[in-house]
């Protein structure tokens, strides 16, 4: 539902790579500003949003570089309600993928550490809770969220793909596929929970929904007899 395709904005971003926003990105800029009562609670609410926003980009830009680096065309980076990817213009090796998958949490979890080291440091020299303090703490919180979310083993999520990603390492590949089409289907059926906990926890969400067809179909994959030698 908020995976839209379509774009309704286009900017050239770093490596000429296009970046686009598709028309669900309102539905985050609403959810978010919809309690302010007043002017400054708003002005809080949209920058928390272009720093939720910002952390997203930053994501995406990582798994765009571990594409560039490798030799892999990138098509574009979209940014909608749910979060958002980058689409490559040509297939890569599952090798390839190991690195351009990991790239994004790798982005998300070192934006959290730079960002805590620094609140941290600037609280014990000194600076009380001010509006510096304050985005740099939610930046740290914003990215510890995100990393957590996106690294959950279901699909689409980056979790999800480098849990399939290991598990083809360790087994066949029939194997593989079946074991994280299961193990997608059971945390889509807890979903609901880990979003509730999540926003209780974090006081963050993103309008995400499983794409129940690719566990299942990941599920059903028939698992092939191999020839006795």
């Amino acid at each position: 539902m908020f995976n839209d395709q379509n774009p309704v904005f286009e900017f050239r971003g770093p490596w000429g790579v296009p970046v686009q926003f598709g028309a669900s990105f309102i539905f985050i800029v609403l959810f978010y500003c919809a309690g302010a009562q007043t002017p400054r609670d708003l002005g809080y609410d949209l920058v928390f949003v272009g720093m939720l926003v910002g952390s997203i980009f930053l994501h995406e830009l990582g798994h765009a570089w571990g594409c560039l680096i490798q030799g892999v065309r990138v098509r574009r980076i979209m940014m909608h309600g749910a979060g958002g990817f980058c689409e490559r213009s040509v297939s890569a090796s599952r090798y390839a993928q190991e690195l351009i998958v990991a790239m994004g949490p790798i982005v998300t979890i070192a934006l959290w550490a730079i960002s805590t080291l620094a609140y941290e440091g600037l609280y014990a020299a000194g600076m009380g809770y001010n509006n510096i303090t304050w985005a740099l703490e939610s930046v740290a919180w914003i990215n510890l969220y995100l990393f957590i979310f996106n690294m959950l083993p279901l699909q689409p999520l980056d979790g999800g793909k480098l849990f399939e990603l290991v598990l083809h390492r360790l087994m066949p590949a029939d194997w593989a596929i079946k074991i994280t089409g299961i193990t997608g289907l059971i945390m889509i059926a807890a979903w609901l929970p880990l979003m509730i906990f999540g926003y209780s926890f974090f006081g963050m969400v993103l309008l995400f929904v499983p794409a129940i067809g690719i566990s299942l179909s990941m599920a059903r994959h028939p698992i092939r007899r191999r020839a006795a030698r």
